[in-house]
């Protein structure tokens, strides 16, 4: 059987060095081959003109719907504001237990909430949203660890006072 892995999948303009951070980080967290894929993707379809945002659960799906079926963990990556019906914004967004999941960049700028443009604490957001997104998709749901990156994020704060880590729990809970 083929050893699994996890691709990430851009969807957007990222730049290198940040794709590189990101699967630099996912490796060091779950242990398997890490893949960037550069994709493009016309949203045009996901967009919700009422809300102004784009529609987490669709774009799940699509992803899922265009995914393999191999032993394959794939998260895409967005620069666009999410949001799933129930929820004015989302972070992200995974499949528990299943192989897809996504992440938008969006959210996570400091310059969005009236502070001053910090790329780095950007950067680190991400790789926390994505980690947390993957977890998902190795059956961890929301921890209470204080500082684990499962802990559930409903605001840029929340995610600012986890690490970039699983507690030993989760880490247990995914057999990592």
């Amino acid at each position: 059987m083929e050893e699994s892995k996890i691709i990430l999948s851009s969807f957007g303009n990222f730049e290198k060095e940040l794709l590189g951070r990101l699967a630099l980080d996912v490796t060091n967290e779950f242990h398997k081959p890490v893949l960037v894929e550069v994709n493009y993707l016309d949203l045009n379809p996901f967009y919700s003109p009422g809300r102004r945002q784009y529609d987490g659960n669709l774009l799940l799906n699509h992803i899922s719907i265009s995914s393999l079926n191999e032993p394959v963990k794939t998260i895409g990556l967005f620069s666009i504001d999410l949001f799933i019906p129930v929820l004015t914004y989302i972070f992200g967004q995974a499949i528990l237990n299943g192989n897809i999941a996504i992440a938008s960049l969006y959210r996570l700028r400091n310059e969005l909430y009236g502070m001053k443009n910090d790329d780095g604490l950007m950067n680190e957001r991400f790789s926390k949203e994505v980690i947390h997104e993957l977890g998902h998709t190795f059956g961890l749901i929301h921890c209470h660890h204080s500082t684990c990156v499962m802990r559930s994020s409903t605001y840029v704060e929340d995610i600012d006072q986890k690490t970039l880590h699983l507690c030993d729990r989760c880490k247990s809970v995914a057999g990592l």
